[in-house]
C-alpha cells in the first residue's frame, strides 16, 4: 500500500455521491480517503468557491506534512492544480494525480465548455448542474483559474467512459500512463482497484 491518503474530487457539476461507492471500496481495500462534499454554490466565482470548500474540508481531515494523492473526476480535472496549490500552501505534499474520465487542465483561463470542445468531449457529458448552481450554463461558461507550473507531480489517466477517449489520448501524448477500461467498465470494486493501482504506479 503506497503511503499517504487520497482526496477524491467530484465534478463541480455533480454530487459527491458519484464518488461515494469508489471511496467506500478504496477504504475497504485499506486506503484512507477524503471525499469533500462541496455543497451548492449560488454565486460566482463558482470554481473558486469549489476549490476553497475542498481546501477547507481537506484541512479538517489532514494535518500539515501529510502526503496526498488527488483523484479528479469529470469537470474536476481542470481544478486539480488549484486544489493541489491550496494543499501545498497548507504544507501538505501532493504526490500524484489520477484523472478519472476527466477533462485535462490546460494553460490559460479557458471555460469548461471551451475545454470540452478543445478536448473533443461533447458539452452534454458535462453533468447536469441543476443541483449545484442556479444557472448551470454560468458555471460551464466561467473562466477557470489560471494554471501555473503544472503538473508538479506524476499524473495518470483512467478511462472507463469512451466519451472521454480523446482526453485519454491527449494524456498519453503528454507522456502520462493511461489505463483504458472503457470496453468493459469495471464495477465499483474494480474501479477502486484501478485507482489504487494507478496511484501506486505513480508514487513508486
Amino acid at each position: 500500500m503506497p503511503p499517504g491518503s487520497l482526496v477524491l474530487l467530484h465534478s463541480p457539476l455533480a454530487r459527491a455521491e458519484e464518488c461515494e461507492a469508489v471511496e467506500a471500496e478504496l477504504e475497504r481495500q485499506g486506503m484512507r480517503c477524503t471525499l469533500p462534499d462541496v455543497r451548492p454554490a449560488d454565486l460566482p466565482p463558482y470554481t473558486a468557491r469549489y476549490v476553497a470548500r475542498v481546501a477547507q474540508r481537506v484541512g479538517q481531515e489532514h494535518n500539515a506534512g501529510e502526503t496526498l494523492g488527488i483523484v479528479a473526476r469529470g469537470a474536476a480535472g481542470p481544478l486539480a492544480p488549484q486544489v493541489a496549490a491550496a494543499q501545498r500552501a497548507a504544507k501538505r505534499h501532493v504526490a500524484s494525480y489520477v484523472l478519472l474520465n476527466a477533462l485535462l487542465p490546460q494553460q490559460g483561463t479557458p471555460t469548461l465548455a471551451e475545454l470540452a470542445g478543445a478536448q473533443s468531449v461533447g458539452v452534454d457529458v458535462l453533468e447536469d448542474a441543476s443541483w449545484t448552481v442556479v444557472n448551470p450554463d454560468a458555471l460551464r461558461g466561467e473562466s477557470l483559474p489560471i494554471v501555473h507550473d503544472w503538473p508538479d507531480a506524476p499524473c495518470g489517466y483512467l478511462l472507463t467512459d469512451s466519451r472521454f477517449a480523446h482526453c485519454a489520448r491527449l494524456a498519453r501524448l503528454r507522456g502520462w500512463p493511461v489505463t483504458d477500461l472503457s470496453e468493459e467498465p469495471p464495477d465499483d470494486a474494480g474501479l477502486a482497484q484501478a485507482v489504487l493501482s494507478m496511484h501506486t504506479e505513480l508514487t513508486a
